[in-house]
């Protein structure tokens, strides 16, 4: 057999593994917990205020380089899958004094919106570092967690076209 062909198969196989995963995942699957914050404007923000539309959640901090790594791969995302109404939020936690994290993010040439002082939403979701972010589907639903920065998985891609769907 030759190497692309094996390649292919052993690719398929993952791709099928996966979403046979996120099937029995998401029939299962607690809603996610609502909460409200503030942005660094002081607006208030709420996990209600996206009802109905597919999310990427994303838990960040200004000084992890991780999650600067993996941020141009959720917008890739966002933007690829755009007529869908998905939507990354982003929860900021853990900044250091003075941290702006979303002047951070227009800065990286970003528009998502951050929450900021979001240590209570992370003892809410379980989350023990940055960056993690969890795909929300239009049910409320959180489908699949990633504690990962690796650009390249192809559960991150997976779990958006899963989350999408009507």
């Amino acid at each position: 057999m030759k190497i692309s062909a094996l390649r292919k198969k052993v690719q398929f196989i993952i791709i099928i593994s996966v979403m046979t995963t996120f099937s029995a995942i998401s029939a299962d699957y607690p809603t996610a917990p609502a909460w409200q914050l503030t942005t660094q404007a002081g607006g208030k923000i709420s996990l209600n205020d996206y009802q109905g539309k597919p999310v990427i959640l994303h838990f960040w901090a200004t000084w992890c380089p991780y999650c600067k790594k993996l941020q141009p791969k959720l917008v890739e995302l966002e933007k690829k899958y755009k007529d869908s109404g998905i939507e990354i939020v982003a929860i900021s936690f853990n900044e250091d004094e003075g941290a702006m994290p979303q002047d951070v993010i227009k800065a990286r040439g970003y528009d998502f919106i951050t929450a900021v002082n979001g240590e209570p939403v992370v003892k809410l979701y379980g989350v023990r570092g940055t960056p993690t972010t969890f795909f929300i589907n239009r049910q409320g639903q959180a489908i699949y967690k990633s504690t990962s920065s690796d650009i390249s998985n192809p559960k991150l891609e997976l779990a958006v076209q899963e989350i999408i769907k009507l």
